[in-house]
């Protein structure tokens, strides 16, 4: 089996996960009928125009970056091939989807491309062109409106590349309607998506457990990181990950980031250190994202366990708290507070909680959000859309990736974290606002841990959560789960 068969279902191999046609038919619907509530709209012939990505060589070179299909075109239409664009009329919910001409001196090296019927069969469209009969296409519809995509990135900055072809200026266009109706499409999971996204975690918590039980002192990271690659791409044909995978120990567990190019996963594993691994695979576009932190030797020591125990505390109150309706904002500070609760009950800090945190002492320890949206993108787009509440400005919930309601159906992380970041500590030191809460003698002896992060993947429910991380998550589970394959290291 191909990983697209003629009839559209996505695998790598019986071993894998089956994607049928019927995910993006369901999303296409969906775009349909929110779109069709839009009074501008009504009694209008319009068509969505969405422009697929494109391969991209690196710099000047003649090799290209391993493609991966631009997430609303995926989301819309599921098709993997670069350079492709897809028409989808609102009033019906037809498709016409249209692919680039592969030159015939080209077979040689790609092999022969699929006959336009074979791509019908393949994405079950109604109709099938080449990119070069797509004006010409359009004229034959007369569509009265064609709604394109453009949008700011509330997490990247970066906007959306908006769908062009030459001629283009001969339609109507409107480019203001589509990005919030289409993002805000993609925040509610569908149970198509959510059977994807179980599976993505599953392999990649998986992958996890592998490099926990190979996982020893004198090992590099990397090596850590490639047995995770390994595992999600043999295991769980997941070609790709959702980002560059942060495999840090020790007190490198303390840069929020790892992983990038002047710190590429490559310091050598100490006994002692902490590992805290944030990897999630991808699979037919969908990613998870998993922290796990574990002792490299199999065994927490009492300051590491204590630390651990904090953000899991954190962790587990924010599972128990989540319903819909209730506020991010609100659930980011009650994950700051348990852990200052915490780090107040090993004498860490002194002082009122409540006090501590209008101070903004809880930034210091974490200074990240509790967590995101998940999908297609790892920070997956709705956040902060119009209409949405905007971007709080106090300190920590100012890092928050969305600060709305949360409503059955959403996809997010659960990632608490408690870090010792040297240059946080010291500017936290120099301000007596925030200095007078901190016991510096016994922050000199936490400040080897590093740092903790337990992330989780969940769906909000009507009645609470969905976790589907299966992966061990007490010091007893990972103590345990370490000691039985100490065989295999």
């Amino acid at each position: 089996m191909t990983c697209m068969s003629l009839n559209g279902n996505f695998s790598m191999g019986e071993h894998t996960l089956s994607i049928p046609r019927e995910l993006y038919k369901l999303n296409q619907e969906r775009l349909c009928k929110s779109l069709n509530s839009i009074s501008e709209l009504l009694n209008s012939d319009c068509y969505v125009l969405l422009q697929g990505g494109n391969a991209i060589s690196h710099y000047s070179s003649d090799t290209d970056y391993d493609f991966r299909q631009e997430s609303y075109f995926q989301w819309t239409f599921g098709v993997s091939e670069p350079d492709s664009y897809g028409l989808l009329q609102v009033s019906t919910g037809k498709v016409h989807l249209f692919f680039s001409r592969i030159p015939e001196e080209h077979y040689v090296w790609m092999g022969i491309p699929l006959e336009l019927n074979e791509y019908k069969q393949r994405y079950q469209a109604d109709y099938v062109y080449y990119t070069d009969k797509l004006a010409e296409t359009l004229e034959l519809l007369k569509p009265s409106v064609l709604l394109t995509l453009t949008g700011v990135n509330s997490d990247s900055g970066l906007t959306v590349k908006e769908a062009h072809f030459d001629g283009i200026e001969k339609f109507d266009v409107n480019n203001k309607i589509l990005y919030n109706i289409i993002s805000e499409c993609r925040v509610i999971k569908t149970e198509y998506e959510k059977e994807v996204m179980r599976y993505a975690t599953k392999v990649s918590c998986n992958a996890h457990k592998s490099v926990m039980s190979k996982c020893k002192p004198g090992m590099f990271e990397y090596q850590c990181e490639a047995n995770f690659l390994h595992y999600v791409y043999y295991v769980g044909g997941c070609r790709h990950v959702g980002y560059n995978n942060i495999c840090c120990s020790g007190l490198s567990n303390a840069i929020l980031h790892y992983g990038h190019a002047t710190e590429p996963n490559a310091k050598k594993i100490c006994d002692g250190d902490l590992c805290l691994f944030d990897m999630g695979a991808s699979y037919c576009g969908y990613t998870a994202d998993v922290t796990v932190t574990f002792p490299a030797n199999g065994k927490f020591s009492d300051d590491q366990r204590s630390i651990y125990n904090i953000v899991l505390a954190a962790n587990q109150t924010v599972m128990k708290s989540i319903k819909p309706g209730i506020c991010w904002i609100e659930m980011h500070i009650l994950a700051n507070k348990v852990m200052l609760k915490g780090l107040l009950d090993i004498n860490l800090l002194q002082g009122d909680v409540d006090e501590m945190y209008d101070a903004g002492l809880a930034a210091v320890f974490q200074p990240h959000g509790l967590g995101h949206l998940l999908g297609l993108d790892v920070h997956d787009v709705g956040g902060y859309l119009e209409g949405c509440p905007e971007r709080p400005l106090q300190p920590g919930v100012k890092a928050l990736r969305m600060a709305r309601k949360l409503k059955a159906g959403m996809a997010i992380t659960i990632e608490p974290g408690c870090y010792f970041i040297k240059p946080v500590l010291k500017s936290a030191l120099e301000n007596p606002n925030l200095a007078k809460y901190i016991n510096q003698e016994v922050l000199e002896r936490f400040k080897v841990v590093g740092g903790v992060r337990i992330e989780d993947n969940v769906f909000v429910t009507e009645n609470g959560v969905e976790n589907y991380t299966p992966v061990p998550r007490t010091i007893e589970e990972i103590e345990n789960w370490m000691s039985k394959n100490e065989m295999y290291k």
